[in-house]
C-alpha cells in the first residue's frame, strides 16, 4: 500500500456524468525525489494528464513546451526518446566498450567522410541564405570545425597506412542522410510545395533556418554521445581503442560548436510562423532518425549484447518481463485515486447514507480519516525504513540478510492495509468511477508503446506480469484496455463488490515484499518448459527481492529509500547504458555472457525509451518514434 494526503486538482467523469475535483499528491515515495522531476512540490495539473498528458517529462526531469527554452532546445527535449535509441545502437555500444572492431571503424570513418563533406556543403549553402553579418560569421565557423573534423579523420587513416576512404563504396544509409542534407540546403524539402523561392532576403534566411534543423540534431547528438562515453568508468586513457574519438566529442570545443549551431538554429526561427517552424521540426526529427540509421547501417562483424531480443531462440527460450504498476507505469499512485473517489461521491452532510445496504461516512469524515491514514502510514514506513538502516551494513550483498529485513517491512504493509479496510475509506467505490478513471489514467512516456511491442511481436515468445500492491486490479485492467492493450497476467489486489458497489474490503493477493517475490516465484515454476530469461521492472522497496531474484533487474526512477535501503545490502546501482557498454567488453574478451539472478548488481534508467532500446533495439522503436 502506497498512500497520499497532500492535494492537486483532477478530473474525472463519475458514474452520473458530473466532474468531480479529485486532490491529492503522488504517495510518499514522490518525496524522494529530485526537485527538478515532477512529482517534486509542483502544482501539476494532474487534470491535464488525465485529458491528454500535453505536459511531458522527459529523462532528464525538464518539461517541453517551455516558452523561456529555444526551439533547438524544445526540439532536444520532445525527440529525447531518439536519442536513446542511437545512444543504444549495438554501434555505438560497440564504439563505448572500445572493442569495436577495427574494420567497422574503418567502414564508419569511410562513410562518415562522405557525410562530412555534405555537411560543409550544406553550411556553404546556408552561408550563402543568411542575410545577417552575425550568422554568416557563426555558419563560415561551424563550416571551419567540420574541417577540423575531417583532419581528425585524416589522421586515422594516417594511422592504418591505408586509403579507406577510397575503397569503400557509400552504404544506402550514407546516401539517403547526405541527399537529405544537401537536398534541404537546396531548398528541395518534402512537405514544401516546389523549391523554397528566393526571391527575398528573407525567404533565403528562412531556407537556411531549414537547413540549420536538419543539421542541429546532429551536433547535438555527438556531442551528447562523446560525454556519455567520456564519463564511463572504462574511459580510462590511452587504453581505449578509440579514445581520440571519443575526446573529440566531448571537448570542450566541439561543445561549443554543438551550443553555437542550436543557438543559431534559434536565431534563424525568431521571425518564422507556425507552420514554417513545423517544417523546421519536420526536418529535425528526420535528421534524427536518419542517424540511427547510420549507425545501424555500420556492418558489425562481433557478437553484440543488444538488443535483448537477438539473443531470443523463440524454440527454446522464453522472454518473461515482470513489472510493478504504480509510478513505475504510471504518473501518479493508484491509492489516492482510488480514495478520492470515495471522497468526492461521499455523501456532504454528516448523515450517514445507505447505499446498496452499503453505510457510508460523510465526504468530511472520509478525507479527514484518509488523511490520518496516510501521515500514520508514512510516519510508520519512514521509521521501519530507518529501523533497518540501523542494522550493521552489509559488506558484500547479502540478499539473505535483505530478506530478512523486509519481513518486518512486510508485517507493516499488511497493517497499514488492514486500518485502511477497518477504517471503511473505500465502501461505496462504484465499478463504474473505477473504469472511468482508469480509462483517464496516463501511463509514463513510453511504457504502453513498450509492452504493446513486445506482445504483439511475432517473433519473440515473451510473457509480461504486473504485481502490484494496487487494491483493485480492475482498474489497471482498465488502463491498459483503454490503451488498446489486452494485459491478462495482473497479479494485485482486487475490491470486493456488491452490485458494482465497494463493500470497503479487499481481497488481499500482493500486499508486501515477501508477498511479491512470492507471486514471483510461482509464475516461475509454473514457466519450466523452456529456458526463461526474465527482466523486472520497478521503481520501489517492495520491488527489490524481485529485481534481485530476475536475471536483470532495472529500476526506474530515483527513490532514495530503495537506494539506501539496497546499498546497506550490499547492492549495487549501475546506469543501464554503462552496464551495456561492461557486458559488451567482457562479450568481446570471451566471458561468460549470461545474465543471472541474485548478482547484486541492479541497472538503472530514467525512462521507458532505455528499456525500450536495451530489450527490443532502435528499429522497433521506428514506427513509434513520432508519437509524443
Amino acid at each position: 500500500m502506497r498512500l497520499s494526503f497532500t492535494t492537486y486538482p483532477i478530473k474525472v467523469i463519475g458514474s452520473c456524468s458530473s466532474f468531480y475535483s479529485f486532490r491529492f499528491l503522488p504517495s510518499f515515495r514522490s518525496r524522494s525525489l529530485k526537485p527538478n522531476s515532477v512529482y517534486y512540490n509542483r502544482k501539476f495539473p494532474l487534470r491535464a494528464i488525465m485529458a491528454a498528458a500535453t505536459l511531458k517529462v522527459s529523462s532528464i526531469g525538464a518539461t517541453v513546451g517551455s516558452n523561456d527554452e529555444g526551439i533547438a532546445r524544445r526540439l532536444w527535449i520532445k525527440f529525447h526518446k531518439d536519442v536513446i535509441r542511437a545512444l543504444y545502437t549495438p554501434f555505438v555500444v560497440c564504439l563505448a566498450s572500445g572493442n569495436l572492431k577495427l574494420e567497422t571503424f574503418h567502414q564508419y570513418i569511410a562513410q562518415d567522410v562522405h557525410f562530412l563533406k555534405a555537411f560543409a556543403q550544406a553550411y556553404e549553402l546556408a552561408e550563402e541564405c543568411a542575410d545577417d553579418d552575425d550568422a554568416k560569421i557563426a555558419i563560415s565557423d561551424l563550416r571551419k570545425s567540420v574541417k577540423e573534423e575531417l583532419k581528425m579523420h585524416d589522421s586515422f587513416v594516417q594511422e592504418w597506412g591505408t586509403d579507406m576512404i577510397k575503397k569503400s563504396n557509400l552504404n544506402p544509409a550514407t546516401v539517403k542522410y547526405t541527399d537529405f542534407l544537401v537536398a534541404t540546403a537546396s531548398g528541395k524539402i518534402d512537405g514544401v510545395k516546389g523549391p523554397v523561392k528566393l526571391a527575398t532576403p528573407f525567404e533565403r534566411t528562412k531556407l537556411a533556418g531549414y537547413t540549420l534543423g536538419a543539421m542541429t540534431p546532429c551536433m547535438r547528438l555527438y556531442a551528447f554521445i562523446g560525454k556519455e562515453m567520456q564519463t564511463l568508468p572504462d574511459h580510462n586513457g590511452c587504453a581505449h581503442l578509440y579514445r581520440k574519438w571519443i575526446d573529440n566529442y566531448a571537448s570542450e570545443s566541439f561543445q561549443a560548436a554543438a551550443q553555437q549551431t542550436e543557438d543559431l538554429l534559434d536565431k534563424l526561427s525568431v521571425p518564422l510562423t507556425g507552420e514554417e517552424l513545423d517544417v523546421i521540426e519536420k526536418l529535425y526529427h528526420q535528421a534524427m532518425n536518419l542517424e540511427i540509421d547510420f549507425f545501424n547501417a555500420q556492418p558489425l562483424v562481433q557478437p553484440v549484447i543488444l538488443p535483448l531480443s537477438n539473443k531470443h531462440n523463440l524454440a527454446e527460450n522464453r522472454l518473461l518481463i515482470f513489472s510493478d504498476f504504480d509510478l513505475t507505469c504510471t504518473i501518479v499512485d493508484s491509492s489516492a485515486i482510488l480514495a478520492e473517489i470515495a471522497i468526492v461521491t461521499a455523501p456532504k452532510t454528516d448523515q450517514n447514507l445507505q447505499e446498496n445496504r452499503i453505510v457510508r461516512m460523510s465526504s468530511t469524515d472520509l478525507r479527514n480519516t484518509w488523511k490520518n491514514i496516510s501521515k500514520q502510514y508514512t510516519e510508520e514506513y519512514e521509521y521501519c525504513i530507518e529501523n533497518i538502516l540501523l542494522t550493521n551494513k552489509a559488506e558484500k550483498f547479502d540478499y539473505e540478510g535483505l530478506h530478512k529485513a523486509l519481513e518486518q517491512l512486510s508485517k507493516f504493509e499488511k497493517t497499514a492495509n488492514s486500518r485502511v479496510i477497518e477504517s471503511g475509506v473505500l465502501k461505496g467505490v462504484n465499478a463504474e468511477d473505477v473504469k472511468r478513471a482508469g480509462e483517464r489514467l496516463v501511463l509514463q512516456d513510453g511504457c504502453l508503446d513498450f509492452f504493446q511491442s513486445v506482445l504483439r511481436n511475432g517473433k519473440l515468445d515473451a510473457d509480461v506480469h504486473l504485481l502490484s500492491y494496487c487494491w483493485c486490479g480492475d482498474l489497471i485492467r482498465t488502463v491498459f484496455s483503454s490503451g488498446g492493450l489486452d494485459m491478462q497476467n495482473i497479479h494485485a489486489n482486487e475490491l470486493v463488490y456488491e452490485e458494482s458497489i465497494s463493500t470497503g474490503q479487499i481481497v488481499k493477493n500482493v500486499e508486501s515484499p515477501i508477498d511479491k517475490v512470492g507471486v514471483f516465484n510461482d509464475i516461475l515454476k509454473k514457466c519450466n518448459e523452456k529456458n526463461n530469461l526474465t527482466v523486472y521492472l520497478g521503481d520501489s522497496v517492495g520491488d527489490l527481492l524481485c529485481l534481485l531474484q530476475a536475471d536483470i533487474g532495472i529500476v526506474i526512477g530515483s527513490s532514495s529509500s530503495l537506494r539506501r535501503l539496497g546499498t546497506h545490502f550490499g547492492i549495487s546501482f549501475v546506469p543501464l547504458f554503462a552496464g551495456l557498454v561492461q557486458k559488451q567488453k567482457e562479450c568481446c574478451e570471451g566471458e561468460n555472457l549470461g545474465w543471472k539472478g541474485l548478482s547484486g548488481i541492479l541497472y538503472t534508467v530514467t525512462s521507458w525509451a532505455e528499456i525500450h532500446a536495451f530489450v527490443l533495439g532502435s528499429f522497433d522503436q521506428s514506427q513509434n518514434s513520432s508519437s509524443h
